[in-house]
């Protein structure tokens, strides 16, 4: 919590001096943003199943604040959706009764996050960026169902077991820090489409003795600018 309020105040007071830059140039704009997350975590031992992309959303308000000819700043303030999924398909045998076990799990895991983008416009309405960013966990979902089937000679029985369960926040980072790179481009002078790619530099995990598990996520959205 400590990095995430330094994070802001640099933040904000990297923005205060930039906006007093940007007073006699163009005017700074606010917005809103919305759009949708295809999120993984970084690979180790317990994430080498069939893992998938979990769908999810962000959705939040920016500034635009120019700070040359053909750069600005842009921090964002966004509620995002990241986590995984994961099918994990198994085979078994006791005595001479065969298993298959079918898992189908979704670990989903909510920010608040700050990313703070420099942007370069290549063309007047196309811009790409990079920057960090800065996110703060509120919470989040372990989900799944679970599927054995027992073959014993000609009689296969099933059973399915549901679960449904909130994170527990203690065993996890609540500070989380990425790196974020991207583009856009703007069809008007308000509407404009985005794409961005985020990789987690910091482990989600408090008490982790294996490899790192980071969260990572690509984002594809639309923004407005406000007038």
């Amino acid at each position: 919590m400590k990095k995430l309020i330094l994070g802001l105040a640099i933040t904000g007071s990297f923005l205060a001096t930039a906006q007093e830059k940007t007073k006699s140039a163009s005017p700074v704009t606010f917005g809103v943003k919305a759009g949708f997350n295809a999120s993984t975590l970084s690979k180790a031992d317990q994430y080498d199943n069939d893992q998938k992309l979990k769908p999810g959303f962000n959705a939040g308000i920016f500034a635009h604040i120019p700070v040359a000819e053909k750069f600005s700043i842009q921090p964002e303030l966004l509620f995002s959706q990241l986590g995984s999924k994961t099918e994990e398909r198994e085979v078994y045998y006791i005595n001479s009764d065969r298993y298959s076990r079918d898992l189908d799990y979704k670990k989903t895991l909510n920010y608040l996050t700050l990313p703070v983008m420099v942007q370069y416009n290549i063309l007047p309405q196309l811009y790409v960026e990079a920057g960090p960013e800065f996110g703060f966990l509120l919470g989040g979902k372990n989900k799944g169902d679970i599927t054995v089937a027992r073959n014993s000679g000609n009689t296969t029985t099933t059973e399915t077991t549901t679960f449904s369960e909130d994170i527990v926040k203690d065993l996890h980072n609540k500070f989380n820090f990425g790196i974020g790179i991207g583009a856009g481009y703007y069809f008007t002078q308000n509407f404009g489409v985005t794409a961005r790619f985020t990789a987690g530099i910091t482990d989600i995990y408090k008490h982790n003795s294996g490899d790192a598990i980071r969260n990572n996520a690509f984002q594809v959205g639309v923004a407005y600018k406000l007038n």
